[in-house]
């Protein structure tokens, strides 16, 4: 088994290979004076189990496809398996026509990373399930709710807490929550919004009861974090005693962090899948909490072709 990392997100990387007690391949990945992509994989690789970490965040386009070229030049150098590990699959909001004459760029993304060369595809909390089908290949799509929830756990008291959806679309999430928080669970609550054109969102209602209880968003991505304050304000005005967000893939685009360190939310928590900059550093709000433990285990499972499904039982 190796670990070969990209550039999208070497902490993480780093971090994974620490828990494995394995270091990381070594490889020269660098860009032209055109901005052209090289890679050269210094290491031999032949016969070997291959392991490429690397999410598909900002700059979106340029981690993509440096991807795809660390999968031909390990496929171009006899590794035996290909895995590519993809904490945050990018192109996962674009994944159906939502009009006429669109793309549904998942799948594109998808065919390309087939194409290269990859054999399995490991991924966490994608943005809507079925993403899985349109790989032709194996993909494990693991879930961050473990991991989160044991924050949550360990900082609240679960008795007095409302696992809240901020949309509709999010139930099932916000339920799978709400149920590893307690032996019966505990209450849910919806936002019902509706989204008049695209990142801007308005809250209508809410479904359920808030009123003197600590408030727990969960959620798959924050990006514009309109979403979250919006729903953080209204939480608040009914009633509700505090409000924090925990979400697995934190985008943060656009003006993102002013909105958070001016809302309502008493913090945001979020994984390590994307690369922090140093102004998500700087924001008093958000914490990150590591998902490097998660990803190693189940590395380590397909490496061993044992079972990766029991890490979220």
């Amino acid at each position: 088994m190796k670990i070969l990392a990209g550039n999208s997100n070497r902490p993480l990387a780093e971090a994974i290979a620490a828990y494995l007690e394995l270091p990381l391949v070594k490889a020269d990945i660098r860009r032209f004076s055109d901005h052209e992509i090289f890679v050269e994989v210094a290491e031999n690789v032949r016969g070997e189990d291959v392991f490429v970490i690397q999410s598909t965040s900002y700059p979106a386009n340029d981690h993509v496809m440096e991807l795809l070229i660390i999968i031909d030049a390990l496929k171009r150098a006899s590794a035996r398996r290909i895995t590519a590990v993809i904490p945050y699959f990018g192109y996962a909001r674009q994944d159906r026509k939502p009009g006429p004459r669109t793309p549904i760029s998942a799948k594109l993304v998808a065919n390309l990373i087939t194409v290269a060369g990859a054999d399995r595809v490991l991924t966490m909390d994608l943005h809507a399930g079925q993403i899985q089908g349109f790989f032709d290949i194996p993909t494990d799509n693991l879930f961050a709710a473990p991991v989160l929830c044991a924050d949550i756990k360990e900082r609240y008291d679960v008795d007095k807490l409302v696992v809240v959806s901020p949309d509709v679309g999010g139930v099932v999430r916000a339920r799978a929550h709400a149920k590893r928080l307690g032996d019966g669970g505990v209450p849910l609550a919806i936002i019902d919004k509706r989204r008049e054109k695209a990142n801007v969102s308005e809250v209508m209602n809410i479904i359920g009861d808030v009123k003197g209880k600590s408030c727990i968003l969960v959620d798959d991505i924050v990006d514009t974090a309109g979403t979250l304050c919006n729903a953080a304000g209204a939480l608040m005005d009914a009633g509700a005693t505090a409000v924090s967000a925990y979400v697995a893939h934190g985008v943060l685009s656009g003006k993102a962090l002013e909105r958070i360190e001016n809302s309502a939310l008493k913090e945001l928590v979020i994984t390590d899948s994307i690369k922090a900059t140093e102004a998500t550093k700087a924001c008093t709000k958000i914490r990150h909490i590591t998902i490097a433990p998660l990803l190693g285990e189940a590395m380590s499972r397909i490496s061993n072709e044992s079972s990766v499904s029991v890490l979220f039982h």
